[in-house]
Parts: C-alpha cells; structure tokens; sequence
C-alpha cells in the first residue's frame, strides 16, 4: 500500500512539475517590452540601444514579436502617448531613450504601478516618489578616457615623426604652445561636459601640451551641423577631432580633410566610423547597452524590483571602444588594455584631482546638488527635493555612483567652450 501510495504522489508530482514549466513558459511567451526611441537606425545613439536591446532579448529567448517598438518619437507628449498605448499592448517594462522624453515618462507611471517605467540617461526616478519610474546610464566617460588616450598616442607619433610641429603645422599651436584639440559637442550638459572633460584627460594622459576648444551645435543629431563645425574646428589647426554628437558629420569632414592633405584624425561616437573615415578614423567611445537591458528586462520578468538607479562601466564590459583604425599607432591596443585593465582594478580614477586644475589651482571638494530644477520660468523652481553631496572621495571625482546619470559640470583648465550660451 506505501508503495502504491509513493507511486501515486510521484506521478502527481511530475504532473505538477510539468504544469509549472508550462505555466513559466507561457508567462514568458507572453511577456512583452515597449521601446520608445528619440530616432531610428539610421542615428547612431538609437541604433546601439536598438542593438543592445535585440541582443538582450534574444539572449532571454524572447522573440521579435515580444518587443514594440516606436521610432522617431519626439520629447513631447508624443512620448506620453506612446507610452499608454504600449501599456495597452501588455508591455511590462516600458523604456525610453532619450533625457527628454523622461517628464512624460513620470506623467504616465504612476497610473500603471504594476509597470516599470525606464528613462533611460533621466536623473530624478530615485527622488521623485515613483516606485516604478527607474533610471539608467552607463560609465561612458570611461570609454572616452581611454579613446582619448588612443587619441593621444596618435598625437605623440605625429609629433615624434615631425608630422606635427611648429615648422610643419604652425597653425596646429596655440598662443601657448599647445597643440590645438577639436571637440564637436550637442549640448552644455553634465553628460557632455562630462564625456569631453574624460577624453581631453584621457589624451593628456599621454601628450601633455594640449588645449581643446569645444563648440556645440546645441543638437543631438544633425549631419550637417556637425561636419561644419568639425570643418571649422579642422580649419582652426585642430589636428584630433573628438564629438559627443551622434552622427557621421564630423569623421566625414576630416577623412575629406585628409583627402586634401590636412593633418586631422576623428575620435567618434556610438559607433564605428570607419566605413565613413576609413582614414581618418581612429576608433570611438561606445556604450554596450546589452548588458544593462538584459539585467533590467530579466529582473522584471522574473517579478523583481528594478533599481532607480543604475550605473556600470567597464566593471561589467557595459562600455568600450570600437575596433581602432589602420591611422592608430602602434602598439595602442596594448597600451588600451592596460588602461582598461587599470580602471577595472580601481588604480585609474578619470577624474583624478591630481590631474587637473581649475582657475589655476588644485581642488579639493566638489558638491553638487542633486535636486531636479525646472529652469524653464523666469525664477527656477524645485520640482523633485535631492540632497546636497560631496562627489570627491579619495582624492577623484566620483562620476555616475551618487546617480546614474552624470553630474561632473567642472570646467577645467586647457578646455574652452566657444559657444556655451
């Protein structure tokens, strides 16, 4: 009888199981992810977290048919309707990509607690009382640092053959002898001031006579606003070009200067500009969006609750630099391991204070007030509380630990903003 009763309960048992794994199966089939992106393929920024997220979801065993999509979604409240009706279609997770879509994100949340909202590169889901509105960047100004120092070690060959110097490239110097770096940036961000402040320590790192004048085309994405002031930058003597803007625009305009015998070499953006500078082309900061979407996509479909804030670097492979160039010297791939290797090994700070001054002199202390302002009236007002932190620890600047979205603004010496207002 125990046996026939053990036999029993064990075939219940299996039944049960069974029962289970297809009770987990159809709540994954069934799960879906809403996608809201600022542009489309075609933009480099929106093609790699395009990438990221269909390698993420491919990784989870989710098919095509689990993820919609909006493209070319505006930062107005185009962002807010796209959002419902992604709601309406059974979404789960919904994500937005661009900083401005974030308010519409937060306008439509708290009407769906049971779904988790993303804005990603957003800074006030930890302050604002939404449960379910999270935020998430990565450490890109790594990956900038070290495409610096890939930038500087090209720089250090040209002066060493003499390709670059006084004689052969006046116009390359400053006032003060320094040699003339280019940055095209979109916008006087945090994030932008940020990236390009990590890239100009990442080439001085190697060539410490440098200065580099940023100028901004106050856009995140316009060919050819971009390549005419890469043209303007490139014309000015600036022999490296560097960009926080999202287009082809500015390696085109130096593979075209290269063309017509102009020293000059881009560092881009997102993606591999090598098909459009194949010269001129030395490698780019890149984001490996992957990872963050894999970890985000899982936690909510296993019924877990999603981090506010959200942050890795290269302790996670969640950033990079693309493939380098034929136009990069040599031995720069050994010299970019062990930069990384440095970073990942806590030994390298980006923004260590022994390596840059402001006004002349050293600093020690760095507080930021990590309130949500609204600077759109006359008078600007609070909207979400956040406290007032001191970023410096251990003789840096912390940079995306305090939140997710950048916060280091310092303008430091050797960097000028030509056009900031």
């Amino acid at each position: 009888m125990k046996r026939i009763t053990a036999l029993f309960l064990a075939a219940v048992m299996i039944v049960l199981s069974a029962a289970s794994l297809t009770a987990c199966g159809n709540k994954t089939s069934d799960f879906k992810v809403g996608v809201i992106l600022v542009g489309d393929a075609t933009e480099g920024y929106t093609k790699a977290h395009i990438d990221g997220i269909q390698a993420a979801a491919k990784k989870l065993g989710l098919a095509d048919s689990q993820i919609e999509w909006k493209y070319s979604v505006p930062e107005t409240s185009d962002c807010a309707n796209a959002a419902e009706d992604l709601v309406d279609k059974g979404c789960k997770i919904v994500i937005s990509n661009s900083y401005g879509h974030q308010n519409y994100m937060a306008e439509v949340a708290p009407k769906y607690p049971d779904v988790t909202f993303v804005a990603m590169t957003g800074d006030f889901a930890a302050i604002s009382g939404i449960a379910n509105l999270c935020n998430a960047f990565t450490k890109v100004y790594e990956s900038r640092y070290v495409s610096g120092v890939v930038a500087g070690l090209k720089l250090k060959e040209l002066l060493d053959k003499g390709t670059v110097s006084k004689d052969a490239t006046p116009n390359a110097y400053d006032a003060d002898g320094n040699i003339k770096i280019g940055y095209v940036g979109a916008y006087p961000y945090a994030e932008v001031v940020s990236g390009y402040t990590a890239f100009f320590l990442g080439i001085r790192s190697v060539v410490s006579n440098v200065s580099m004048s940023v100028q901004y085309t106050k856009s995140w994405f316009n060919y050819e606003d971009e390549k005419t002031v890469a043209n303007a930058l490139i014309d000015s003597g600036c022999v490296i070009i560097g960009q926080h803007a999202d287009s082809t625009g500015a390696p085109t305009a130096c593979e075209d200067a290269v063309k017509n015998g102009k020293v000059v070499f881009s560092v881009g953006y997102n993606v591999d500009m090598l098909q459009a500078a194949p010269t001129a082309a030395l490698t780019s900061a890149t984001n490996n969006w992957e990872v963050y979407y894999e970890h985000a996509i899982k936690t909510v479909m296993d019924g877990k609750k999603l981090e506010q804030d959200w942050a890795q670097g290269y302790e996670s492979n969640s950033v990079a630099i693309t493939a380098l160039g034929k136009s990069a010297a040599e031995g720069t791939q050994a010299k970019v391991d062990e930069v990384v290797a440095a970073i990942k090994g806590g030994t390298l700070h980006v923004f260590d204070l022994k390596t840059f001054t402001v006004g002349g002199a050293a600093i020690s202390s760095n507080i930021v007030d990590f309130s949500y302002m609204d600077f759109s009236g006359a008078t600007p007002r609070v909207v979400y509380q956040g406290q007032q932190q001191e970023t410096v620890k251990n003789g840096y600047v912390e940079e995306s630990v305090l939140r997710s979205a950048p916060y280091f603004s310092i303008r430091i010496d050797g960097i000028t903003e030509l056009n900031p207002n």
